[in-house]
């Protein structure tokens, strides 16, 4: 089992992906809902049911399925999973979820801590740093058609 956000998907998510693959025979991934995304890290920019289509499309994803708000261990106890994925910067304390795993007898459920992707130079691996990006290059090529603009006005 692995969970995220999956707003905007890129290679971040397709590599955290493919390792919880091969974790186990089948991957089952779990999409935070809208609310629980506004809750922990911002506005969704994508709906969760679009969402879970997008992450249902990618090679590694047996089954997708949007989480529940009111409990994030309602999912687990429903699918019963042998593994859960955590992503290297998922903001899980393993010990804890441990505990939590053992009061809801689920203590048989492994925990794994994947490591971060590394690809070349580029360094947009995670969903605020690429929208970070089109605002530096949008407000960059506004800068530019005003500074050539001005130059043959002038």
């Amino acid at each position: 089992m692995a969970s995220g956000v999956f707003d905007l998907i890129h290679l971040g998510h397709v590599h955290y992906l493919e390792e919880a693959k091969k974790l186990g025979d089948e991957l089952l991934v779990v999409v935070a809902t809208d609310a629980t995304v506004r809750r922990m890290k911002h506005e969704p920019i994508t709906p969760g049911r679009m969402r879970v289509e997008l992450v249902k499309a990618l090679k590694p994803v047996d089954i997708a399925v949007l989480g529940h708000e009111d409990d994030i261990y309602k999912t687990v106890e429903e699918q019963k999973p042998d593994v859960i994925a955590l992503g290297f910067d998922q903001k899980f304390d393993e010990a804890e979820l441990k505990r939590q795993l053992e009061t809801r007898g689920m203590g048989n459920i492994r925990i794994v801590r994947l490591s971060k992707m590394t690809y070349d130079s580029f360094d947009l691996d995670g969903t605020r740093k690429i929208i970070q990006r089109i605002i530096d290059w949008y407000s960059l090529e506004t800068r530019l058609k005003k500074t050539e603009k001005e130059a043959r006005e002038s």
